[in-house]
């Protein structure tokens, strides 16, 4: 851990020491897989009791997996929600999210094979049934959208499947549910998770979100820090439309890395499943601690990239900025000189963020990528004692005191902080509202720079004083 930088700022412990007698528990992983737009994602919100996932009418919404804890079948368990499996092979957007699918159901102790009993099983439920079958992992079959009698001739037609017998469920209205859960129970008796699947709750997990434009390689540069594929990447724009949380251990620390949807200018996002994506990434904003800026360094720091940076600072989060794609950069040092230059101009409000210059898809420079986010977030977590922000208040008003109010003077006098992450100071004046923001923007740059707090949003509100004569 990066020690504090000045014996005056105190620093908020977020990345807790490991413990060696942790509780780790095991928890049954549990796959919902199905063709397309049978309510795989309906039912996985179902289970996890939150709408996490993306659910439309729409064929393919759910293109990545998606986990959440949940308790199905009486106990804790992992929901694993997949894209719908579809006959395809090659490169094609299908076939990479097929193989996805794939991949869940391996790593999955239990498979609820969903199927939609009102269109009655299709050619497609076969073959999926039969890859299922080949695995020979425990399977509950699941008649779903069983909430009139037009459910009735499918639901005869699960048995054909080979799967047992099918247990008819609603997830949109809830129907079912209890029947599931007896299912799931059952099941989980002769499964025992294996020892990789153990799960380490001592500590409060790192939230991290990387967030840019469409197509800026998020998805690739997640794929490349963990080092499997287990993000959906390819060369079209828009692939990802979740926000997929994706869980690593870093030097022995819990990491949470939140994959976002590409986002767009509001004047461009028509579609309504962009509109539900965009604000998944916006929600995954508010929940990250700290924010990594993809930019393409090619066309870096563009009217879209300062629009999300400055909505990453209005929300208060802890920002750095990774410009990719550097490895097919050629004058390197010009081009870093030229983005440095724009940086200090561009987020004046964010002056000292961090830049780091990388490649997801080789890896280059990814190294640099971590150590930059536990230093902001360090600072974004700093605490300053309150003589020390008094002594600074009376140093910088000397130096340069606030403009006077119609020939009255602006008195500034007492400066305390009020909370962190970022760090927020409240300070009484005897007329707060004349202080202009331009002095107010000379305040948060003197005590950025006096307590080297770089790159961080800091917050000062002025407060007048209660007027006992008034």
């Amino acid at each position: 851990m990066c020690p504090p930088k000045n014996n005056d700022v105190d620093y908020d412990e977020d990345f807790p020491e490991f413990i060696e007698d942790t509780e780790i528990t095991f928890t049954p992983r549990i796959a919902v897989v199905g063709r397309p737009n049978v309510g795989k994602s309906t039912l996985f919100n179902r289970i996890a009791g939150k709408k996490l996932a993306i659910v439309d009418d729409t064929p393919g919404v759910t293109r990545d997996r998606r986990e959440a804890s949940a308790v199905l079948g009486y106990q804790a368990i992992t929901i694993i929600d997949t894209a719908g499996f579809e006959d395809a092979v090659g490169e094609r957007l299908e076939a990479r999210m097929r193989a996805q699918t794939e991949e869940a159901v391996k790593a999955a102790d239990v498979v609820l094979f969903v199927y939609d009993a009102r269109a009655g099983v299709t050619g497609l439920d076969e073959i999926f049934a039969d890859f299922i079958r080949k695995t020979g992992k425990p399977t509950v079959l699941v008649a779903n959208k069983c909430e009139s009698r037009a459910s009735v001739p499918g639901v005869g037609e699960g048995y054909g499947l080979g799967m047992g017998e099918p247990i008819e469920v609603a997830a949109e209205h809830n129907v079912g549910m209890m029947e599931l859960n007896e299912a799931v129970a059952e099941t989980l008796q002769g499964v025992t998770p294996e020892a990789d699947q153990a799960i380490d709750t001592s500590e409060a997990p790192v939230r991290i979100a990387i967030v840019g434009r469409p197509n800026a390689g998020k998805s690739t540069l997640i794929n490349t820090l963990i080092g499997s594929d287990r993000l959906l990447t390819g060369p079209e724009a828009g692939v990802t439309r979740d926000s997929i949380t994706v869980e690593w251990d870093w030097q022995g620390r819990r990491v949470h890395i939140h994959d976002t949807a590409g986002l767009r200018k509001r004047a461009k996002v028509q579609d309504k499943l962009e509109k539900m994506s965009t604000a998944d990434t916006i929600r995954a904003i508010k929940y990250a601690q700290v924010v990594v800026l993809l930019m393409d360094t090619r066309c870096a720091f563009d009217k879209q990239d300062m629009q999300i940076a400055d909505l990453c600072a209005r929300e208060g989060r802890a920002l750095v900025i990774a410009a990719t794609f550097w490895d097919v950069i050629d004058n390197r040092s010009e081009m870093l000189t030229y983005l440095r230059e724009k940086a200090t101009r561009l987020l004046p409000q964010l002056r000292g963020v961090p830049l780091i210059f990388l490649s997801g898809l080789t890896g280059k420079g990814v190294d640099r990528l971590f150590p930059a986010i536990e230093r902001i977030q360090i600072d974004w977590s700093a605490r300053i004692k309150t003589p020390d922000l008094n002594e600074w208040l009376r140093q910088t008003v000397s130096r340069h005191p606030p403009p006077a109010d119609k020939g009255r003077p602006v008195k500034l006098k007492y400066i305390t902080q009020t909370k962190t992450r970022p760090p927020t100071f409240v300070i009484k004046s005897s007329r707060a509202d004349s202080v202009p923001e331009s002095y107010k923007r000379y305040l948060v740059n003197t005590l950025r720079d006096d307590f080297d707090l770089p790159g961080i949003p800091i917050r000062i509100h002025l407060r007048s004083g209660e007027n006992p004569y008034a």
